[in-house]
């Protein structure tokens, strides 16, 4: 299955399609060769918005959930990566600690982390989940809708070292974002690797930095496959001191949306495009489809409600906003039975493992999907469906099109691992 993709532009999209093909050997020496010189998070999803005349990334996360959406027969592929992510970290590995996130009442979210257990399990570690939440004293056993059942034991922190009680773990696996802060028991770890480190967490992080190494890496990109950067790129700009609550800086705000819109309607004009330029104006500090808004016209930032000023004030874990990004929005034409869909890339280490698409039926092409409402629908991978076809006519073939998401997935990812680099409180600095 192909997602019917309902535009009339979908030529430049099958253009992109067979540039990315017919570069295929070029590509793969190209990501083989940043490897060699960075390291991968260790796992990744990436939100891709398919407008049918541009393929972008519009969200990375490097604490992804929702690994319970894959399906069965992506999940070897997840074990392999699983396995040679950890034989690169610790090859004697025996023990991993998978930290979640505090809600333990969302039982999706808990069928997630079971995920993990499964994938690392298979992958030949003894895996316990460990949570850093208060409220947790004593072990919890909770059972989920699909019939399994996840314990939560209470984390036992030593002087140098992060566990359970009988359980002593050479590796600890964040799936927590971090989003509230990083709490003191996970620092100073001497003796443990913790993946992702510390400094990936929404307290550091900033989608900024991400979109700044992202659009350098899109530059050499698109020399490799002599395309316009743009068609990968979403334009990003930030804007500091934004104050939605008491509404401060949105002189600030109206310049950089005005700015935006200016050099997409340039864009779409070169293009030929006839679609209507938006953005979206979304917290620097990451938001799991909270502080979110879509701006059509600068005049619907003079008219915003308090309601609005209230959603964009705050993101996830009450953190408050005040350092936005200004990007480009990017169309998805692609439906699911009917319903907006955006393809969500995963990955583990280097490797493509699936994905699906995050699907909302009550959502327009040009708003956030990632919002309560949305279903999951896993990427037809058939069996051989990771392999691409040459010669299969572009924009027929699933495989090809999945590839074509892997490499634009593949592209977020090395930008993330810049990014980090760049942020790495460790890093060793040579002068």
């Amino acid at each position: 299955m192909v997602p019917h993709l309902v535009t009339a532009l979908n030529g430049p999209i099958n253009e992109l399609e067979q540039r990315v093909l017919d570069s295929m050997s070029a590509i793969e020496r190209w990501f083989r060769l940043e490897w060699m010189e960075h390291t991968p998070p260790f796992y990744t999803s990436v939100d891709v918005r398919n407008a049918g005349f541009k393929l972008a990334p519009v969200d990375t996360n490097l604490f992804p959930g929702g690994w319970n959406n894959l399906t069965k027969e992506m999940l070897p592929l997840a074990v392999q990566a699983a396995q040679a992510a950890i034989e690169k970290i610790c090859p004697e590995a025996r023990n991993l600690l998978v930290i979640p996130e505090n809600h333990s009442r969302n039982t999706f979210y808990l069928a997630n982390v079971l995920q993990l257990v499964h994938i690392f399990k298979m992958a030949g570690l003894n895996v316990r989940v460990g949570s850093i939440d208060p409220a947790i004293k004593s072990p919890k056993k909770i059972e989920l809708p699909n019939g399994e059942s996840i314990c939560l034991e209470p984390v036992v922190r030593t002087k140098r070292r992060l566990g359970l009680k009988n359980f002593d773990p050479c590796t600890i696996l964040l799936n927590n974002d971090l989003a509230a802060g990083t709490p003191g028991i996970l620092e100073d770890l001497h003796e443990q690797y913790l993946l992702p480190p510390l400094h990936a967490g929404w307290s550091v992080r900033r989608k900024s930095n991400h979109a700044h190494s992202y659009e350098e890496l899109t530059k050499r990109f698109g020399k490799l496959l002599g395309i316009d950067p743009w068609l990968i790129n979403p334009m990003t700009s930030k804007a500091d001191g934004v104050n939605f609550a008491e509404g401060m800086g949105t002189d600030v705000l109206t310049s950089h949306v005005d700015a935006m819109l200016t050099k997409v309607r340039r864009k779409y004009k070169e293009y030929g495009i006839n679609e209507k330029p938006f953005v979206i104006v979304k917290a620097d500090n990451g938001n799991h489809g909270m502080g979110v808004m879509t701006v059509r016209d600068v005049k619907e930032l003079e008219a915003l409600d308090k309601k609005t000023r209230g959603k964009m004030s705050s993101a996830r874990s009450g953190l408050e906003v005040n350092e936005v990004i200004v990007q480009e929005g990017v169309l998805t034409n692609e439906r699911v039975h009917n319903g907006v869909a955006e393809p969500v890339v995963y990955m583990m280490d280097r490797y493509v493992v699936g994905g699906f698409y995050r699907v909302h039926a009550e959502r327009s092409s040009d708003e956030s999907l990632n919002s309560p409402g949305s279903s999951f629908v896993p990427l037809a991978f058939s069996e051989s469906a990771h392999m691409p076809q040459p010669g299969a006519k572009p924009g027929a073939s699933a495989p090809n099109r999945f590839y074509m998401y892997g490499v634009i997935g593949r592209l977020a990812m090395v930008a993330a691992s810049y990014e980090l680099e760049a942020t790495n409180p460790d890093a060793e600095v040579y002068e």
